[in-house]
């Protein structure tokens, strides 16, 4: 290459225009407004009915009834040693309302801990029934005799459970079923000559025991609440029954909770740095945004008022093979009338969707505020991520009955407070500081509230790692 092609070169190479890097900045930028991962679809605040409280507290007045406990047990486990917390054993039918925890302490001590493979029989149909089983953990099935001499299952047991209480209400009973083991289960065994040779030495549980097995009780309906005498079908002029509906005498009530913050905003930003986006809002919706998902975090596992904690035992199912089949489903539907809505993990769909496509079923869709939501049975199922997976990868489906006319679920909020932006939610002024930072108190009042026990159902121990 001559010098001259080689001058030629260089200018070419010379910059001949104004660069972009220079360019930008005198060009305006197109911004977003500050995004967040935490934001999720919350469908549990979008469907629940809201109910405003007045004075901050809801009651729930029901008709009496004589069910005591939640029916599931509490242990504690040290290593390879299980141990029953001894007022846990109140939920026994012969033990319940009996507090001497001295004696309960002694029955606790006479639990033996037994180790069993999955598959053995724990107990056989008509053979004599002598030991009450404490299941801390495994599952457990429970196989009947169907009416044309075939088995049936008559449902799983699950961590809690227990079974076989008969045993110490009849020193004749029997078997009505055979327990078999459907996992590796740890089970507290506790004999019926143990709680006798208690009772010997200690007079208040064999009054309390004398009591429970001679008073006849009180007349009940299926759900356990006192019986309304009634007569039909009769003729001529018999004496017609007298009656009334008696009230639970210590309804529950259910009192607003809240989720605060304070949200802090030097007045030299909120002043200066306003535009194209007012920080002030910015920094209010986004801390309103992360107060909603905490509002539905506690709607589902707060230990007072969430649902996980709030369902009844008897509302309470197992998969019967794990994985969340179609069956159980259809099982937890049986439970209650006019399901609403299904909430499950994201996962637990996922594993519903999969036990579908092992059977060539395809769930239908409805299509709510622009997203396909699939359904069973007609009922959709939401997601939740809020629904806590386990380290073992299970979870929990579930189902409820919405609205205070149908006696379901509702959320309960108090709308009208001061500086209200939404129902139930306000952002207050608290002034500036000495450091000329403005502070703002972000507050959310709510709870949620089960009417009658079978508005709401759960079903337990869900599998969602297995795939075949």
């Amino acid at each position: 290459m001559s010098v001259g092609e080689e001058v030629r070169t260089e200018q070419a190479r010379q910059q001949q225009s104004l660069g972009t890097a220079a360019a930008r900045n005198l060009a305006t930028t197109t911004k977003s407004v500050p995004q967040m991962q935490e934001i999720s679809s919350r469908w549990l605040l979008r469907m629940l009915p809201w109910v405003d409280v007045q004075g901050g507290t809801y009651r729930v007045n029901r008709r009496l009834t004589y069910a005591v406990g939640d029916g599931r047990m509490t242990f504690v486990k040290t290593g390879d040693r299980v141990e029953i917390i001894p007022a846990e054993l109140g939920e026994l039918p012969l033990l319940r309302s009996y507090e001497d925890e001295e004696v309960l302490t002694e029955l606790a001590s006479r639990c033996r801990q037994r180790e069993i493979e999955a598959g053995q029989v724990i107990a056989s149909f008509g053979s004599p029934a002598d030991e009450v089983y404490l299941l801390a953990h495994g599952r457990v099935e429970r196989i009947g005799t169907g009416p044309y001499g075939q088995d049936e299952s008559l449902g799983v047991l699950a961590d809690g459970a227990y079974f076989g209480e008969q045993a110490l209400l009849d020193e004749d009973a029997i078997w009505e079923y055979t327990a078999r083991t459907l996992t590796a289960c740890t089970v507290l065994v506790l004999p019926r000559e143990a709680v006798q040779q208690v009772a010997e030495r200690s007079e208040t549980l064999r009054d309390h025991i004398r009591r429970r097995t001679t008073v006849p009780g009180q007349r009940t309906n299926k759900y356990g609440e006192k019986e309304i005498d009634l007569a039909a079908g009769h003729s001529g002029e018999p004496d017609i029954p007298h009656t009334f509906v008696d009230y639970e005498a210590r309804p529950r009530e259910y009192e607003l909770s809240v989720a605060q913050t304070v949200l802090r905003i030097h007045s030299r930003v909120a002043d200066l740095y306003n535009q194209p986006m007012n920080q002030t809002e910015q920094q209010i919706r986004l801390t309103v945004e992360a107060l909603k998902e905490r509002q539905e975090h506690e709607l589902v596992n707060n230990r007072d008022f969430g649902l996980l904690h709030n369902c009844e035992y008897d509302q309470r199912i197992q998969p019967h093979d794990g994985v969340p089949g179609p069956d159980d489903l259809d099982e937890l539907l049986s439970r209650r009338r006019g399901t609403k809505l299904l909430l499950a993990h994201p996962r637990a769909i996922a594993a519903f969707g999969r036990e579908l496509n092992k059977r060539g079923l395809v769930p239908e869709t409805i299509d709510m505020a622009g997203n396909r939501i699939p359904t069973w049975r007609g009922v959709p199922i939401y997601p939740c991520n809020k629904i806590p997976v386990t380290e073992a990868r299970t979870t929990s489906i579930i189902a409820l009955r919405t609205g205070e006319e149908d006696q379901g679920v509702i959320g309960l909020r108090a709308a009208g407070i001061p500086d209200e932006i939404e129902p139930s939610l306000s952002v207050r002024f608290m002034g500036i500081n000495e450091q000329a930072i403005i502070k703002y108190l972000v507050t959310a009042y709510y709870s949620a509230a089960v009417l009658v026990p079978d508005a709401l159902g759960v079903l337990e121990n869900v599998e969602i790692g297995r795939w075949r």
